[in-house]
Parts: structure tokens; sequence; C-alpha cells
């Protein structure tokens, strides 16, 4: 069997759109802005949807054990329909049914050239927040699959402001890291979102992919982040009603550029 020839690009299609407390209206939308947005005048070979898209998460500390399925559920089954009939690959958030029945797991479905799926490790414990009181945390493995031969790093949210697992899925081989958020909006937290995710790039010499849910409850501004620290592309807040889509190409020249020039993954002395 001869092994496909990795793309040199990747299209991405970051699609910044607020989740409602209906889980059927949000299988619609998925599909109707997979449609927009991954058909024949929008090609994208990798759509991705914000965290806890199946169901928001409605007011904080909510029970959201009744909303809960399995991965073959309504929801991933919405999303891999969606997929097949754009042609694409989609990576969208979900509570997946866990061994406890009060406390699923925050969970990122891939479907479409590859399947996968990634419970959020990281629980947002924090900010006053308290995640892990209605969410069972992920197994300590990261998640990185294999798109048109591109190595695809898979994070949620909060995770985020962990670089050991970043750097953890980059020693898997992830060029390209996915990170969906409902990134929760306050003072300062628009410039700890931005900074962080830059700095997950420039730190990894890779790229990274970062959408979040918009305003007024949660930040928005997805953005696309090349190998650099160079932002491709930017949403501004947004607005619940609006979906807002970043469209950027990753290309692997500017990555094996970085990873020339600034060969840090390969200089360091403490593993």
């Amino acid at each position: 069997m001869t092994t496909p020839t990795p793309r040199p690009t990747l299209r991405l299609a970051l699609v910044q759109a607020a989740s409602a407390l209906e889980p059927a209206a949000n299988r619609d939308a998925l599909a109707r802005l997979t449609a927009e947005h991954a058909g024949p005048d929008t090609p994208a070979d990798l759509v991705v949807l914000p965290e806890a898209y199946a169901r928001d998460f409605g007011e904080a500390g909510s029970d959201v054990s009744g909303y809960a399925e399995p991965v073959d559920g309504p929801f991933g089954t919405a999303v891999a329909d969606a997929a097949a009939a754009a042609g694409t690959t989609i990576v969208a958030g979900m509570f997946e049914a866990s061994s406890d029945p009060e406390r699923p797991y925050n969970t990122l479905l891939v479907r479409g050239a590859v399947s996968a799926s990634y419970r959020k490790i990281h629980l947002y414990d924090s900010f006053g927040n308290r995640e892990s009181d209605r969410l069972t945390a992920g197994p300590l493995e990261p998640v990185v699959v294999d798109l048109h031969g591109w190595r695809v790093g898979l994070m949620t949210c909060y995770d985020l402001r962990f670089p050991e697992l970043a750097r953890a899925l980059v020693d898997r081989g992830a060029e390209l890291i996915v990170i969906p958020a409902a990134w929760v909006a306050g003072p300062r937290k628009v410039h700890h979102w931005r900074t962080l995710v830059t700095a997950r790039a420039i730190e990894n010499t890779a790229y990274v992919a970062a959408v979040g849910q918009p305003a007024e409850r949660y930040c928005g501004h997805s953005m696309v982040v090349d190998p650099f620290g160079e932002v491709v592309a930017e949403a501004g807040p947004g607005d619940a009603g609006v979906p807002d889509v970043v469209r950027a190409v990753v290309d692997r020249s500017v990555l094996e550029e970085a990873r020339r020039v600034n060969p840090s993954l390969t200089n360091r002395r403490l593993r």
C-alpha cells in the first residue's frame, strides 16, 4: 500500500460560534456552518468549532450531566455526517458520558479523514470557577492525530495555561496544535488568551489554531499563530448571534524554516 504524500499546506476554518442550551439547535447549526465554510466555494481541510459546542455550559456551576452522550451518540453522528457531506474534518467539543454519571468528560471529537477524541485534562478550577465539581478530568495522555500528513495535537481551553501539555504534544510530533475553548470573559482575560496562544506557538515552533466562543460571556478572539509567533489571522470579540469565521493556511515550508532558524526543540537540555 502506497503512503499518501503529505500535503504542503492545510486550509483551516475556525468557526467562532456560540453554542445554545438546546443540543438539537447546535447539531443543526454545526451542519449548516460546516456546509457554508467547508463547501466547494470555501474549501477547508479542517473545520474547528469551540469547546462545549454540543451544548453550552449554562450558568457557572450548572449540572451538565443530563447532556452527556457517548462519542457515537447524536452529536458525534452529526459531526461525522457534516464532515462527510462537506469532505472535510471537524473538531468540536461535547460532554461525554463517563463512569461517574454525575461528572461527564469535557471531550473534543475529531471526525472526517481521521477519527479521534480527547478528554480535557486540566479542568477550569480557577478565577472562582470549579469545573471539577461537575466534570471528570481525562487521562494523562496527550492526543496527536495525523491529518493529510500533518501531525495535529489537541488541547482544550484551560489546557492552554499548561505549557508542559503543549510540549508533550510536540514531543509526539505535533506541528499544529488545535485549541477549542470557551474562554470566560473578564479583566485581563483577552490579554492572557492572546499572550498564551502566541507563547505556545513560539516556544514549540508550531502552528497554533485557537477558537473560542464569542462575547459577551466569552472572549472570542479566535486566532491562528505561526511558528514564528506571527498572528496569521484573528477575529474580534464577536457576537453570540453572528458567527465569525477565521480562515488561514498553515504551510509546511514556514514550519520547517522556523525550526531551522530557531532550533529550540533540539537545543533543550532539560527533558
